[in-house]
């Protein structure tokens, strides 16, 4: 085989991008006329960007389970609740929310954490955005806050306390790993975020002072 037909052969191969496409327009031959039109005009779009645009940072794996992109991970569970937990928790949230968010501070690594309440009020989906790995937000929770933690989460049936040597078999039995997550700043910690702020204001100043 010539040079000329290997170069060929090579250049012929279709891309990891196209490669994708194409999966994606087989597992959307079925779907609906809405769904298939969108397809298109994104796949349209994906593709006169791919160019002009950096790579996406990497999702890999916040460690025990959960996914991480740069230096932020997230956790999210659903979790069954004891009878009349709800009601409980809403209580102890809404004094959280507005006295306790300070605790939370304490950790020094959460981006944000939510609670909702499902089916009827027999279940909790918990999610939290965070900096670093799994293990060590695990370990400042049940070290910096284990109170908050135990009221938070003391409704949730089975729960054996943030203090068990449980804990975390307990939460990974819960967690469900995220398929798709969206991180706008992955490569700043909240601590790095929380710098920028303080710092943007007197850099806004200055280029005031000189413009």
């Amino acid at each position: 085989m010539t040079t000329q037909s290997v170069q060929k052969t090579v250049t012929e191969q279709p891309s990891e991008f196209e490669q994708k496409v194409q999966k994606l327009r087989e597992i959307y031959a079925d779907a609906s006329d809405f769904s298939k039109a969108a397809l298109e005009k994104v796949i349209r779009a994906l593709g006169s960007e791919a160019s002009a645009t950096a790579s996406p940072t990497e999702v890999g794996s916040a460690g025990r389970i959960g996914a991480r992109e740069g230096k932020v991970s997230e956790l999210t569970a659903i979790l069954p609740l004891r009878p009349g937990g709800a009601k409980r928790m809403r209580a102890f949230l809404q004094l959280h929310g507005n006295l306790g968010n300070r605790n939370v501070d304490l950790v020094g690594t959460v981006h944000d954490m939510r609670w909702v309440f499902l089916d009827n009020d027999t279940k909790v989906l918990f999610a939290s955005t965070y900096d670093g790995d799994w293990d060590p937000y695990i370990d400042d929770f049940g070290t910096k806050i284990p109170d908050i933690l135990d009221l938070q989460f003391g409704e949730v049936e089975g729960w054996p306390g943030i203090r068990s040597a449980e804990i975390k078999d307990f939460i990974v039995k819960h967690q469900i790993q995220a398929h798709f997550w969206y991180v706008a700043n992955p490569n700043l910690t909240v601590v790095e975020t929380r710098r920028l702020e303080k710092i943007a204001p007197a850099v806004d100043e200055f280029l005031d002072k000189i413009a």
